[in-house]
């Protein structure tokens, strides 16, 4: 699989510019001589047409990213003095009355996981068309881009057995050999396996240490095995079956080396990182690059989560203003007490453990492509072009931030002031409320490393928390503690791993509310809390910060939109929501 190995990675690495464009437009356009059938004249050609559903892979993990943050107890869109009030949609998301109207999150996330699997069955029934020794490919070639394209068509339907449960099953280009409206979960749940099972014995395996390099963006064995592991730890909420004992078997021989050689980083932001192509925890990641493809840095996600002149501070100023669409929810009320609620306080969740080092303010460091910290929080200071230290202000000519863990109106108020309003709720915020994640880095004008990591969608850390899980749920919380510290340790100083680290490695008691918590930490700000707490019954059930508990459990799939329904009469509305027709 080698020669495969090359055709696709040099497929990707020339597309990147083109591939930017229309992402979502599903319609054909023909210009008198370009078709699907005419279109493959050239090796050039095959390349493009097997590997366009992968730009819209990347391009559709922002559409998901928000529901996931927002509807949970981690992250919010706050109205800031009337910016990002939006109609009140973000509000909708964070207490879950959302409707049929919404284009956000129900027709967002449908369009973009339902184009992308039909971008996949198209590439995948063009290929099946060709004869690969008439474009310089072998038939070993065309089953390796096939199981490839099957992979990522079995990942965008995961994501859709998740947020909406009841789906369609289309296969092809051709309606007739699709469903009729949706099939069932449990329906869905078997073709996803079936598939994932056999690409599992067709893809290519990761030979060696040192990161995924030139095969960055293909899927492998680890990859299609780390996507039954997801499968596996939801089927007890997806089809009310449990299946923890399948899901630790491929977790376990994943972690094993059954299938290629993966390893934790002893670094935590390595796979993050400018270079996270040689990081061996990376098990997939959607290949990005400031002159090409880089939608996690985009408006959807990481770019519009940080303060609107951030990029003062962070010596960032190519793209212009950031803007704080995303920041997280608070620990603290307006008076700065502690919140008590077991869920969301996720800067209070970091600062049990102090001496993490993710805690630290993030910065750029002087060594080029070098980062600390995870967080924006505080004052943040940086000389002008004169010299002088400046503090980052609200746009505008506005107040100077201090950026806190509380939502309110602080607006200039100094970081002890006791200020006379205390409300505190989505509805009600300015643009010191709530720190800000910094998973990847924002480098420097001209920094090597700018805008250049890839973004990393299965990290084998979660494979390992995947494991601890199923442990834990087995009653083997020993065992669950010691897979945990194996990624935990990483965060804290090694003289203090007796206090921080988990039984039977350290002190600490790994209870249901930690393992939880625990998963928060590890993957804040990665697009999956709502599905953990859903798994753990706490999503509709859950109280946090101003989010009461939900009248039932419908919340925990999304409505199809209106517009979804009217498109397909065939399409049921999913329990608990209207169906307009």
């Amino acid at each position: 699989m080698n020669n495969c190995v090359k055709y696709i990675y040099g497929g990707v690495a020339s597309l990147g510019l083109m591939l930017m464009t229309s992402c979502t437009d599903l319609s054909e356009k023909l210009y008198d001589t370009i078709g699907s059938e005419n279109f493959y004249q050239t090796h050039d050609d095959v390349i493009r047409g097997a590997f366009r559903p992968y730009e819209h892979a990347f391009w559709s993990v922002g559409a998901t990213y928000e529901v996931q943050e927002n509807s949970s107890d981690e992250m919010a869109t706050y109205n800031r003095e009337q910016d990002w009030y939006n109609e009140g949609i973000f509000e909708r998301v964070h207490y879950h009355t959302w409707n049929i109207e919404d284009d956000e999150p129900s027709k967002a996330c449908w369009d973009a996981l339902f184009e992308g699997v039909m971008f996949c069955n198209s590439s995948i029934e063009d290929l099946s068309k060709l004869n690969p020794e008439q474009f310089g490919f072998t038939q070993a070639d065309f089953d390796g881009f096939s199981a490839g394209l099957r992979t990522l068509r079995a990942w965008f339907y995961i994501r859709a057995l998740d947020l909406y449960r009841n789906i369609p099953l289309a296969v092809s280009l051709d309606a007739s050999k699709n469903s009729v409206g949706q099939v069932s979960p449990q329906d869905m749940f078997n073709f996803i396996e079936k598939e994932l099972k056999e690409c599992l014995e067709l893809l290519p395996q990761k030979a060696a240490l040192g990161g995924n390099q030139l095969d960055q963006g293909l899927w492998n064995k680890a990859g299609a095995a780390s996507l039954l592991v997801r499968l596996y730890l939801n089927a007890e909420k997806w089809i009310g079956k449990p299946m923890y004992t399948e899901c630790a078997q491929y977790a376990e021989d994943i972690i094993s080396g059954k299938y290629g050689p993966y390893k934790i980083d002893t670094r935590w932001d390595a796979p993050y990182d400018w270079d996270n192509v040689n990081s061996d925890e990376v098990i997939y990641a959607f290949t990005g690059a400031y002159s090409r493809a880089h939608w996690h840095y985009g408006n959807d996600m990481y770019w519009w989560s940080m303060p609107g002149l951030v990029g003062n501070y962070l010596g960032f100023k190519s793209w212009g203003n950031s803007n704080p669409k995303f920041a997280l929810q608070p620990s603290l009320d307006v008076d700065g007490n502690p919140y008590t609620f077991t869920l969301g306080r996720p800067v209070a969740k970091f600062k049990k453990y102090p001496e993490d080092v993710r805690l630290k303010l993030y910065k750029n460091l002087d060594a080029p492509s070098t980062r600390e910290g995870m967080f924006l929080y505080g004052y943040l200071e940086y000389k002008d072009d004169q010299g002088n230290i400046k503090r980052v202000k609200k746009p505008g000519d506005g107040y100077t931030l201090y950026i806190r863990d509380q939502v309110g109106k602080f607006l200039g108020a100094a970081p002890d002031a006791i200020i006379d309003d205390k409300v505190s709720n989505i509805d009600h915020a300015d643009h010191n409320s709530g720190w800000h994640v910094v998973k990847y880095p924002f480098y420097r004008d001209g920094d090597p490393g700018a805008i250049e990591a890839d973004y990393t969608e299965i990290r084998l850390a979660e494979i390992y928390y995947s494991l601890a899980e199923c442990k834990f749920r087995a009653g083997d919380v020993q065992s669950a503690g010691t897979l945990l510290n194996t990624v935990r340790k990483r965060y804290y100083p090694e003289d203090k791993w007796q206090e921080y680290l988990y039984q039977p490695d350290g002190n600490v008691i790994l209870t249901e509310d930690e393992l939880l918590d625990e998963w928060m930490r590890e993957f804040c700000a990665e697009g999956r809390r709502r599905t953990d707490l859903i798994r753990w019954n706490r999503f509709s059930q859950g109280t946090w910060w101003d989010k009461q508990p939900d009248a039932d459990t419908h919340t925990e799939i999304l409505p199809l939109s209106k517009k979804t329904l009217q498109a397909d009469l065939n399409l049921k509305q999913n329990p608990g929501y209207e169906d307009p027709r």
